[in-house]
């Protein structure tokens, strides 16, 4: 819709599943690539990661529409000062079942 969309308190987002399937995953798509010269590369800090996720929801991120869309998304871990008194809009529900925190996804890959 031609909207930009701040994410703030990235490290916060859930990710649902098994935790030792979550991070196994994770830690697959971060091993996985070339030489340690070229890519690709995987983001060990969480509001990268959530960015990176975004991605590859995207329609084709390098081309078009998908490129405009993804230059609108910007991710943060915290709040910047720029934002704190912003109306912010509470995403998703709470979760009952087995879940880990982007956050602790980063630290243990």
């Amino acid at each position: 819709m031609g909207k930009k969309v701040i994410i703030i308190h990235a490290e916060k987002a859930i990710i649902t599943g098994r935790k030792k399937a979550t991070i196994k995953k994770y830690q697959e798509k971060k091993s996985r690539g070339g030489s340690s010269q070229r890519g690709p590369f995987f983001p060990k800090q969480p509001e990268r990661i959530v960015k990176r996720t975004i991605r590859g929801m995207l329609p084709n991120y390098r081309r078009g529409k998908g490129k405009e869309i993804f230059k609108r998304i910007k991710c943060y871990k915290g709040v910047p000062n720029k934002y704190k008194d912003s109306k912010t809009i509470k995403a998703g529900k709470e979760k009952h079942a087995a879940y880990m925190n982007v956050e602790q996804i980063s630290k243990k890959i």
